[in-house]
């Protein structure tokens, strides 16, 4: 999952969640993830067929073929199988030690344990990190297919955290025949996290203007850039060059070891499905049963993915307002031209005017758009924005500023709960190049503005600090094929916000094995979010290795 929004704090997160009927990170309903309930699917005729993947414990190649991508490409295949490379034996080789413990949802019969994994693979003898990881083991023994590895997204979220709802994240089905695996991704978490702003500078960081329109304000938004990158620097800086998806994905191949498989299953969100894209890439005789769901598609520059997400969230925005027009005191009232023409006003008025909060804050222009942004990942909360926005029209932003709030995870304390905030932006720095400074971007802001009138400026200014990042990129955008892996299932929403359709329509065909699911319907990832089309197609996947139909959509 990217993280969406304008520079200050947004940081392009695409970030999964929880599951309806789940209360990850002490949200509503659910984390970012939109819960839809209709059922029924269909598989149009003429379409690519797709065979069975075998389990993961299953055998296969065991190691590159000659089928596998060239090494020109970041992403491309391991040259060797560093799970035979003797320098890596002790981590490769290493027996995890369960035990048991308490998770973040409270749930009982949890284990957890730590994966040790070098620093930095290019010096295995160097210094060494532990990896956080939780396990709830298969409820029916006697019928186990092997350990389901899941990452909800961000760059940032906590796996440990998201498999502690192990009984919403996945059916009961699959929870029956896999031990549900949790891991915080180095940087992350309870993963030697890095953090770089306090929660007075994360607070700063959030509220100020993202949308400069003056001189004075393009610089006040380069030099928080600029200091995010100082402050990071300063505070992880052992680390920080070795937190980005090649390094995670790596670890991803150690952690499939250590649990005794020989491919890796996995479930993967949002962010998550760049990951899991990536260790395709380079271990694809290493792919067992992958669901990628809500789709990154790594091909894609810092530009494309911000220019998609920006039109991704002015269709979400049409969808809440058409829904809002249509209810009883709606603060919107009236058509959806004069509701969108009522909310711009709103917003461009607050440029200058901030509004009374809680506690002794104010609500800006910018956490405004934030907490906007935050009910558009999930439909269920568009009856709190209804209200919030009905109280900011009235002059009252507390409404406003708690979606906010929920969105950066803080707490009424002023307390930013996890580091998502600092480490969605050293990773994603290091995943791709960020070539705009401030002139570029102004540049860009017509075509921003014409793909969405109310987010785009925010969106476009979203990547500065990468311009100015310390460490430089390890990734170049570029195809991901995965040569000779087993059937990989991309899960797509036609109105996903945040992982437009259009990135898992091209990464499923970007993928030689790639196989597309489709949700007709609204909200961010598809997977657990009320369609039993979609839960039933993922659930066979993952039991029988047997994937849909390619191209099969559910309603």
């Amino acid at each position: 999952m990217r993280r969406t929004g304008p520079v200050l704090g947004w940081g392009r997160k695409a970030c999964d969640g929880a599951t309806s009927g789940a209360s990850w990170r002490g949200w509503v309903v659910a984390a970012v993830a939109g819960t839809l309930v209709l059922a029924g699917c269909t598989s149009p005729s003429g379409v690519r067929a797709s065979g069975g993947a075998s389990s993961s414990e299953s055998g296969g190649t065991s190691g590159p073929t000659s089928s596998s991508p060239g090494a020109t490409s970041p992403l491309a295949s391991a040259s060797t199988d560093p799970a035979k490379d003797p320098a890596l034996a002790r981590f490769y080789h290493q027996k995890l030690s369960w035990v048991p413990c308490q998770v973040p949802s409270g749930a009982s019969g949890f284990q957890c344990a730590t994966l040790s994994v070098p620093v930095d693979y290019a010096k295995p003898t160097g210094a060494t990190l532990g990896v956080r990881l939780d396990r709830l083991q298969a409820s029916e023994a006697s019928s186990r297919i092997g350990s389901l590895v899941l990452n909800p997204g961000g760059p940032g979220g906590s796996g440990v955290e998201y498999a502690s709802y192990a009984n919403a994240v996945v059916s009961p089905a699959v929870r029956a025949r896999y031990d549900i695996v949790g891991f915080d991704p180095r940087g992350v978490g309870r993963s030697d996290p890095v953090r770089c702003l306090t929660d007075s500078e994360t607070d700063t960081f959030l509220a100020a203007d993202a949308s400069p329109q003056t001189t004075a304000q393009v610089k006040a938004v380069v030099a928080l850039s600029k200091l995010l990158g100082q402050r990071c620097q300063r505070r992880a800086s052992t680390l920080l060059a070795h937190v980005g998806t090649l390094d995670v994905a790596r670890d991803l191949d150690v952690l499939r070891a250590a649990l005794g498989q020989t491919r890796l299953d996995y479930l993967g969100k949002s962010y998550g499905t760049f990951l899991g894209a990536t260790y395709a890439g380079m271990f694809p005789w290493r792919v067992g049963r992958l669901v990628l769901d809500g789709a990154l598609d790594p091909q894609l520059s810092s530009q494309q993915i911000n220019l998609g997400q920006a039109g991704g969230f002015e269709i979400a925005l049409n969808a809440f307002l058409s829904n809002c027009i249509q209810q009883s005191g709606c603060p919107l009232a009236g058509t959806l031209s004069q509701a969108r023409t009522r909310l711009k006003s709103f917003l461009d008025g607050m440029a200058n005017t901030n509004l009374p909060g809680s506690g002794g804050r104010e609500l800006t222009q910018s956490l405004a758009v934030l907490g906007i942004v935050f009910a558009m990942y999930d439909q269920s909360f568009w009856p709190q924005l209804r209200v919030a926005l009905g109280s900011a029209l009235a002059g009252r932003g507390a409404g406003l500023l708690a979606l906010a709030d929920a969105y950066a995870n803080r707490d009424p304390n002023g307390h930013y709960a996890s580091n998502e905030n600092d480490v969605i932006y050293a990773v994603n720095c290091l995943d791709r190049p960020t070539p705009e400074g401030p002139a570029q971007i102004q540049a860009q802001l017509p075509a921003f503005e014409k793909v969405s009138p109310i987010f785009g400026d925010y969106i476009a200014w979203s990547s500065l600090p990468c311009h100015y990042w310390p460490v430089p990129p390890e990734m170049t955008p570029h195809a991901v094929h995965a040569a000779g892996a087993a059937p990989i299932l991309v899960v797509g929403t036609t109105r996903d916000p945040a992982t437009p359709y259009a990135w898992a329509v091209s990464l499923a065909k970007e993928l030689d094995s790639g196989v597309l699911l489709t949700y007709v319907g609204d909200g961010h990832t598809a997977y657990r979010r009320g369609s039993a089309c979609i839960d039933n197609a993922v659930d066979a996947y993952l039991l029988t290795g047997k994937p849909p139909t390619n191209g099969t959509r559910c309603s």
